[in-house]
């Protein structure tokens, strides 16, 4: 068994990424750290993130604070604080935020990768964030390579 890996992450401390994100996406587990297993992200879903499908990794979604809307199966569901949404591989979803103040997460991917997804969009954030919203083709133009893609239509 190997210690190397181990870390004690303190509150309010994110782990070191390829490029600096805003607090609102805190990485807590890099897939590098975890051989790939999975990645962990404390976001603040303040604006909604549309219709999409992860075409490799399963996400796991837990609820801080604050209420998350959950578009999946052609339903929304209500997700509060303590409550674990699971979102499978291969089905497409939508996250919204559904209170003020928006809902704080902590969202896990498995395998990792979902702070690669999140580090793409913040370095291409003028054009994947225009207007204040996402645009979906801008998006894929970055996420695909991660296997994550946005619903055009």
């Amino acid at each position: 068994m190997t210690t190397d890996r181990f870390y004690l992450l303190d509150k309010g401390r994110a782990r070191p990424g390829r490029i600096a994100v805003p607090p609102a996406f805190s990485v807590q587990a890099r897939t590098t750290d975890t051989d790939g297993l999975f990645s962990a992200l404390e976001v603040t879903v303040a604006q909604p993130i549309p219709r999409h499908i992860h075409h490799v990794s399963d996400e796991c979604v837990y609820v801080l604070d604050g209420r998350l809307e959950v578009e999946f199966d052609d339903r929304v569901h209500l997700a509060g604080p303590g409550d674990l949404v699971f979102l499978p591989h291969g089905v497409p979803h939508a996250l919204r935020p559904g209170s003020t103040p928006p809902p704080r997460v902590i969202q896990i991917s498995s395998p990792g990768g979902g702070e690669c997804v999140v580090e793409a969009i913040i370095e291409h954030r003028a054009e994947v964030g225009a207007g204040g919203r996402f645009d979906p083709g801008a998006l894929n133009r970055y996420t695909r390579r991660y296997h994550v893609v946005y619903d055009e239509d």
